[in-house]
């Protein structure tokens, strides 16, 4: 009788083994290929960076985009900033890129008239394009849309 019971002990404990191994196989299998396909699509996205990388590139201006900065709590003084954009596109997306021209200039605005004065001025030019390029990048990125440029430029500023 002893020997009879460690023998059903033994195989129900191999059974569950057995059954706790493959639910968890079959419960990690997506995840595997959830990873599998995150790294593909990275290397997509880096391949197709390359790509546009290589090509020509075309030079797009957004002019005279001038908004009033916002004043600090005691000052009645307005305070203006003006710019002009440079936008760097590959040449085979120059027509889109000239239609998205408007949202840019929203974009712009909405992110230069967040400004103070204080903080405008302490800024310097590669600053002002960093800020404008994650804007333009989370405006794209929420309308799930493809950025039809490479970057934007600061290709004049005028903090009055």
């Amino acid at each position: 009788m002893n020997k009879k019971l460690i023998l059903i002990i033994v195989a129900v404990a191999l059974v569950c083994g057995g059954g706790a191994a493959g639910a968890m196989w079959y419960f990690a299998a997506p995840k595997a290929d959830a990873a599998d396909a995150a790294h593909k699509e990275a290397e997509k996205k880096k391949k197709k960076k390359e790509e546009d990388d290589a090509k020509p590139v075309k030079y797009l201006t957004v002019d005279k985009i001038i908004v009033m900065l916002r004043r600090a709590p005691n000052e009645t003084i307005p305070h203006y900033l003006s710019s002009d954009l440079v936008v760097a596109t590959p040449v085979d997306k120059e027509k889109e890129t000239k239609e998205h021209l408007p949202l840019l200039r929203s974009v712009a605005v909405r992110t230069l008239s967040s400004l103070q004065m204080d903080k405008a001025q302490s800024m310097t030019i590669d600053d002002f394009a960093t800020m404008l390029n994650k804007a333009f990048a989370e405006e794209y990125e929420k309308n799930t849309q493809e950025q039809p440029f490479r970057e934007v430029m600061i290709g004049k500023l005028i903090i009055e």
